[in-house]
């Protein structure tokens, strides 16, 4: 038996057979997290964690054949979760940013609110599904799984919704020039 880093002990055999797997197949890993991150140091670091995550569960996993899918799987959710992190992070951009002074402070509260009063005159599930889409980042099958309907039914109703919201008087043009349904949704 052998310590690892992660201060758990392996024998040696589980070692080697993890080992030889990685061997074997890291060409492939490292193209499945390329293509998740389209960046090659965070390709390698998104694959080096899924692989210590897999390293950690090895003796677990009791179908080694199905490895490779536990591993894409762990790289597309460590890979998710970094995503969600970063929407949060501000971005280098090429632009300054505006001069505190230049435009009204109170703009982003009233437009939010605006957008709130509106969505309140929604009926509840269209109102949940642009809340689940837009402010939590939920993907339609998400949402289908979390309200128990279908996709299809997903996809159409916000559609249906959004067109509802951009013909609402309060959120279009004709309340504001400068005020549009655009802007509050960006």
């Amino acid at each position: 038996m052998t310590g690892d880093r992660t201060g758990e002990w392996r024998s040696g055999d589980a070692e080697a057979e993890f080992t030889a797997y990685v061997r074997e197949r890291r060409a492939s890993l490292y193209a499945a997290a390329y293509h998740l991150t389209g960046d090659r140091h965070e390709a390698e670091d998104l694959l080096q964690s899924a692989l210590l995550s897999t390293y950690r569960a090895w003796d677990r996993i009791s179908d080694k054949g199905a490895v490779g899918g536990y591993l894409r799987r762990t790289m597309t959710n460590l890979h998710i979760s970094a995503w969600r992190r970063r929407k949060l992070n501000e971005y280098p951009t090429e632009e300054l940013p505006e001069e505190p002074g230049d435009q009204d402070t109170m703009r982003g509260t009233e437009l939010r609110t605006v957008l709130w009063q509106a969505l309140a005159r929604l009926p509840e599930q269209q109102r949940t599904m642009l809340v689940l889409r837009y402010y939590e980042g939920r993907t339609d099958p998400e949402i289908a799984d979390t309200l128990n309907i279908s996709v299809g039914t997903v996809k159409s109703s916000i559609w249906r919704t959004l067109r509802r919201l951009r013909e609402d008087r309060t959120l279009g043009p004709g309340r504001d020039r400068d005020l549009c349904f655009g802007e509050l949704v960006a």
